[in-house]
């Protein structure tokens, strides 16, 4: 990520006098805004968090992804000229968001109409940071928590910008439900953290789990951390905290959309385990900065912004890019995301290229 201006500095072409407002700090964000500049147009990043970078900050530990390394890209950004405005958090609609872990570190509200009708194109590039909910008995209890929020509130305090006491408190038996990458950070980091027991629990096996049979083996069972497989949770217990998790045993089935055996439960099957921590990974939703139709902009059934083939939304000098458009990604997609749209977004400054009909 120490790349992310996309030309050397004294190639970049004259100004245009053309201004392009991006609306989120992360990979696609940045790798859009390191083209665009290249272009000679000037541009503005707007991120409701104190500090560019996102997720690669804010919610992917430092072995995965170098934080300097983020740092310097966008030191490098800026030395061109690209301006930041963090602690930002942009909305539509006539009320301000009240829930979102980003406004714990925002200070300041954006109108997203006024940003539409103060540049001359604007990319919306916010990501997936809503993590998905279970929706069994029990998941409001006090100690049952977003694997996603949870890395983002440790991190915003070890970089300075959240007090210990707004973070996750860790029990000493602690279950993380998923198989994927934040699985496999949270449980990482519990056990680093002070955490005495970490299980992990998949519903399906090793084999399908997205993280990775050689991840999990890796990062997980070597370090000590059990990975169980075929289980799922299907109630929280506690009186006033949570205290055990009830379980069903799975079965795999016939493949579903996803192309991996659909797991079922086995009647019958339910069990329960003490546990005093649970820390839910089952993949985050898109987080668009509007509610579908605000500012003319129109969401798909799935939360992801709609757009054509050229990265145009239903309002006229708007794109959208990354994983706010085609769903949760690894970071080289969103970063590459980010950069396609620049051409159609240039042709669109130019006059070459219209806008999408209604």
């Amino acid at each position: 990520m120490k790349f992310l201006l996309r030309c050397k500095p004294n190639t970049i072409k004259p100004p245009t006098g053309k201004r392009v407002a991006i609306i989120g700090a992360g990979p696609a964000g940045l790798g859009a805004a390191g083209q665009i500049r290249c272009l000679g147009h000037e541009v503005h990043v707007y991120d409701a968090l104190p500090e560019p970078g996102g997720l690669l900050i804010f919610g992917i530990p430092g072995f995965r992804v170098s934080k300097e390394g983020v740092r310097e890209g966008v030191e490098e950004l800026r030395q061109v000229g690209v301006k930041f405005f963090t602690s930002t958090f942009v909305y539509c609609g006539g009320e301000k968001p009240k829930e979102h872990d980003a406004l714990l570190l925002a200070k300041q509200f954006a109108d997203l109409n006024e940003i539409i009708n103060s540049y001359d194109a604007v990319v919306i590039a916010t990501g997936t940071w809503r993590s998905r909910r279970m929706g069994v008995p029990g998941e409001e209890l006090p100690g049952v928590y977003q694997a996603l929020d949870f890395l983002f509130r440790l991190y915003s305090h070890e970089l300075g910008y959240l007090p210990k006491e707004k973070t996750y408190p860790l029990g000493s038996k602690v279950l993380v439900v998923g198989g994927g990458l934040t699985a496999i950070d949270a449980a990482v980091e519990a056990l680093m953290h002070g955490a005495k027991k970490v299980v992990v629990s998949y519903r399906r096996t090793i084999k399908e789990a997205p993280a990775g049979e050689s991840n999990i083996k890796k990062e997980l069972i070597d370090r000590g951390i059990e990975f169980r497989e075929l289980i799922n949770p299907v109630r929280f217990e506690g009186s006033g905290k949570l205290e055990r998790v009830v379980f069903v045993k799975m079965r795999l089935g016939a493949p579903d959309r996803s192309g991996r055996p659909r797991p079922e439960p086995v009647p019958g099957s339910e069990f329960a385990e003490e546990f005093d921590t649970v820390l839910l990974a089952l993949g985050e939703e898109p987080t668009p900065p509007f509610p579908d139709g605000c500012a003319g902009i129109k969401l798909n059934p799935d939360g992801t912004i709609n757009v054509d083939e050229a990265f145009r939304t239903t309002r006229r000098g708007v794109f959208a890019a990354g994983d706010v458009v085609h769903g949760p990604s690894l970071i080289g997609k969103a970063l590459g995301a980010g950069m396609r749209v620049v051409p159609y977004l240039d042709d669109y400054l130019k006059g070459v290229l219209g806008w999408r009909s209604a």
